[in-house]
């Protein structure tokens, strides 16, 4: 599978993390993960990539999602602020542990999250 995109932008409000929760889920299944744990893997990892980036105060978040075979990764725009809840701490310890690559990039705009399954998660 050649790798595509999907671009969700949502506002930064809980009452969102559902939508942007049924869509990772969907998304996972195009990409061909089909084990419902990997599937919830996924589904969890971007709510709490949505949970974090509404911790940093923006008006709207976008969800890039890209896909390629067993594998999808997002990246959420970040806000401006910094977390002021000691519960994000929290976020990130589960993220770096469900996630095979949690980063931030340099300039602070962007959360890159990313799950591998099947053989190519194994090696």
């Amino acid at each position: 599978m050649d790798e595509k995109h999907v671009l969700l932008r949502v506002p930064a409000e809980p009452a969102f993390a559902r939508s942007v929760r049924m869509s990772a889920s969907a998304l996972a299944f195009a990409a061909g993960i089909e084990s419902v744990e990997d599937v919830e893997d996924v589904k969890m990892i971007a709510d709490e990539g949505f949970v974090y980036a509404c911790a940093t105060s923006p008006e709207d978040v976008e969800v890039d999602f890209a896909l390629s075979e067993g594998r999808v990764s997002m990246d959420f725009s970040l806000g401006g602020g910094e977390p002021a809840d000691e519960s994000v701490d929290l976020v990130c310890v589960l993220l770096s542990a469900l996630c095979d690559e949690f980063a931030f990039s340099e300039d602070g705009a962007t959360l890159h999250l990313a799950r591998t399954t099947g053989d190519s998660h194994d090696e």
